[in-house]
């Protein structure tokens, strides 16, 4: 796996906002907020809605890792 969430969760926290609320602002729903919990494929007009409604960059909600490196 390549792509992780954890930033967006931290954004989430550091703004005072839920997953729900997230969900809401974002019009996304409660299996594909379960996929990036799970650090999950999620189509990319999923990630632009999210970058709308947090105004934020694709970089401030998810990062890249080469799972081969140690």
């Amino acid at each position: 796996m390549g792509i992780f969430y954890y930033k967006l969760f931290d954004l989430l926290n550091r703004r005072n906002l839920k997953k729900g609320d997230l969900m809401k602002l974002a019009n996304i729903s409660s299996p594909t907020m379960a996929k990036l919990a799970k650090n999950e494929t999620v189509q990319t007009d999923i990630l632009e809605r999210i970058c709308k409604a947090l105004s934020c960059q694709p970089e401030d909600i998810m990062e890249y890792m080469d799972s081969d490196k140690k």
